[in-house]
């Protein structure tokens, strides 16, 4: 009889003692605590500290008339207990952007802080934002208070709940389910715009074209905005932006217009629009540059400033400012580029403005009674818009693959006419020559009918004249016949270059060929140039042998001052000879690690001229010129001594064999001018 009464009266006791709680190990699955009469709820100012809180009176049952906004706090108070021998757990689940709760113990309150915004260094739950942990020991009865935030509206998804240990693996289970797909998309979403990107910066490297540096700014913020829809997902892995979730959330806007941006500027270079619409590319610049303003003021404003309502009409009014201009600017592009890649900015371009306007649907719930079966999943309307925006990403990757073949082919028709060119300037020079020959014949067979007629002081004044006019078309007829020797070499070089498969060398070695060719022909019909013109023409060919012969291949010029140079006139074409001579016949055979090549320019006293090189010298090139045999040598020597009977002024050249205890060192030519 006694039993039964002690059962009955802790049975009493246990009734008691749970009033006003709520009992943790008895939850099976989940407790909602809106409508729940053992939780009570207070609204405060932001500003309201929670030792404030803990004094305030007015308490009322918590229900839906109590949400966070922007301005106001919402506090929650009740009591937990755990009658089990066993630690429970409880989940406290709230999708409030900003969670704090306060678990008594021992008298004293521990802390813990959730939420969406929070830094995940300082969140409770290190994977789900929105899930906190409360430990209960066995018979423990604790205190809770909780302080809800929001930084905008949330709607339902605000309605605390309190789970059980089950109930939470189910549920973070089932969110998991119903963000896998969105996660994987996001995934394979970074994972093409880093490889997309890596490409575009090894092409950016290889031809440093603005074209490349705009399209990887442009892959970069896109990057960056998948990293941030990327932090709203449950996915532990790349959630870079939970670790300052308030400044993720304050880029979300502005990078989009960045890459946007960068966007403009790619397809200015792209389709070349200047060429075809001066006015058009520079609208189309100044709406670039207006995005990346936008950007820049809308994260400050953001930052410093952030104002729900204000915010959403910003970004009201951005689009209805920007879209309306970017269709008129496309329908402008369309109409007047006739670039070959224009198709693809049509069809990326269209994917862009399909995944915006569908993604911009769904956000504002237009669609959601029509498709909402095609597009009722989490994140639909970012991973709709990244849908959209890979799309485009595919489309301009193929149209720089096909810019890269188009810009091959040009080279290969310039390559051509260059190649048409020179030979029908070979041809021309044969016709001088022809031409030069008849007429030298007519005038000879003049000037010896005139001898024959004349008196003997005439007919010596007349021999004189003759003698000086003939060692002038001496001079003229050697000029032809050096053109013709340089282009016979540079096309050997030119055609080494491609048997070797060295083809961008040979491209390369083509443009500078024809820009100094083209010097060459300006000074062809002047008898003297400067010598600092004739340093021009030297360097640009120093460079074009440099392409062809690699790095092993160094030279050096070294003068003191150009003005001093502009004093002293020389033969054209003089130099570049020696230089040739000593390349093809010095340095390319020989054998050492290093070939080098000095060119001085001495103005100390009179004009002195030093090339040397450290070559195989002239006597083991002699024993090679059985199979090429030089003829710049003799038209230099044979140059000179026409140019210093026609001018009051000499140049001799010196030749020195450099050796040192019985080795070749190479080879020094010495010009020195004398007046």
């Amino acid at each position: 009889m006694k039993i039964y009464f002690l059962v009955a009266f802790c049975f009493l006791v246990g009734l008691t003692a749970l009033h006003g709680q709520i009992v943790a190990d008895a939850i099976s699955y989940k407790e909602p605590l809106l409508n729940n009469k053992e939780v009570k709820a207070i609204r405060t100012n932001l500003e309201t500290s929670f030792e404030t809180v803990q004094k305030k009176t007015g308490w009322k049952q918590f229900d839906s008339t109590y949400n966070a906004d922007q301005n106001n706090t919402i506090w929650l108070k009740f009591e937990i207990i755990n009658q089990s021998k066993d630690t429970v757990q409880s989940y406290f689940y709230s999708r409030n952007h900003y969670t704090t709760i306060y678990k008594q113990i021992d008298g004293e309150y521990e802390v813990f802080k959730n939420g969406s915004y929070v830094p995940l260094p300082q969140r409770a739950s290190e994977y789900v934002s929105y899930f906190t942990k409360l430990t209960l020991l066995p018979f423990q009865q604790s205190q809770f208070y909780v302080r809800l935030d929001v930084m905008h509206f949330l709607g339902d998804y605000g309605i605390p709940v309190l789970f059980s240990e089950k109930g939470y693996f189910e549920q973070a289970h089932n969110d998991y389910e119903d963000e896998k797909n969105p996660i994987a998309f996001i995934y394979f979403y970074l994972i093409s715009l880093i490889t997309i990107m890596v490409f575009a910066i090894v092409f950016w490297f290889r031809i440093f074209e603005k074209l490349y540096l705009y399209y990887i700014g442009y892959l970069f913020f896109q990057l960056i905005y998948g990293f941030i829809v990327f932090g709203r997902t449950l996915t532990p892995v790349g959630n870079f932006s939970q670790y300052d979730p308030k400044l993720a959330l304050d880029l979300f806007e502005p990078v989009q217009f960045v890459f946007i941006g960068f966007y403009i500027f790619f397809i200015i270079n792209l389709l070349k629009v200047s060429k075809y619409d001066k006015l058009l590319a520079q609208i189309l610049k100044y709406l670039g540059l207006t995005c990346f303003l936008y950007a820049i003021l809308r994260f400050i404003f953001d930052y410093y400033f952030f104002n729900p309502e204000l915010v959403g009409l910003i970004f009201t009014g951005a689009r209805l400012i920007i879209l309306p201009i970017n269709f008129v600017l496309i329908f402008w592009i369309i109409y007047k580029v006739k670039h070959p890649l224009l198709p693809y900015f049509i069809i990326g371009q269209s994917f862009f403005f399909v995944g915006a306007f569908i993604a911009s649907l769904i956000g504002s719930n237009i669609l959601d009674a029509s498709l909402s079966n095609l597009f009722n999943f989490r994140y639909a309307p970012n991973i709709i818009f990244q849908i959209g925006l890979l799309a485009e990403v595919y489309c301009f990757s193929l149209a720089l693959g096909q810019n890269v073949f188009i810009l091959q082919q040009e080279k290969e028709q310039a390559t051509i006419k260059l190649i048409d060119q020179l030979q029908k300037n070979k041809l021309l020079h044969e016709g001088m020559n022809i031409e030069l020959d008849k007429k030298v014949n007519e005038k000879t067979a003049e000037l010896i009918q005139l001898y024959s007629q004349i008196e003997a002081e005439k007919e010596q004044k007349i021999k004189s004249d003759f003698s000086q006019k003939l060692k002038e078309t001496e001079m003229v007829a050697l000029r032809s016949q050096m053109n013709p020797h340089f282009i016979f070499n540079s096309l050997s070089a030119i055609k080494h270059l491609i048997m070797t498969s060295r083809n961008d060398d040979a491209i390369n070695y083509l443009d500078d060929f024809s820009s100094l060719l083209r010097g060459i022909l300006q000074n062809s019909d002047r008898q003297q140039i400067t010598v600092e013109e004739e340093l021009e023409i030297l360097e640009l060919y120093l460079s074009l042998e440099k392409n062809r012969m690699g790095t092993d291949f160094k030279y050096s010029i070294q003068f003191s001052s150009k003005e001093n140079l502009s004093m002293y006139h020389i033969p054209p074409l003089l130099m570049q000879p020696i230089v040739e001579n000593a390349i093809w016949h010095g340095l390319q055979p020989s054998l050492k690690a290093e070939k080098t090549l000095k060119v001085i320019f001495d103005t100390t006293e009179d004009l002195k001229i030093i090339i040397e090189d450290n070559g195989i010298g002239r006597i083991a090139s002699s024993k090679k010129k059985k199979l090429h045999s030089s003829m710049g040598s003799k038209i230099v020597q044979d140059r000179l001594t026409l140019y210093n009977h026609l001018h009051d002024h000499s140049i001799h050249l010196k030749t020195t064999d450099l050796e040192e205890d019985g080795q070749t060192l190479g080879t020094r030519i010495t010009l020195t001018y004398k007046f």
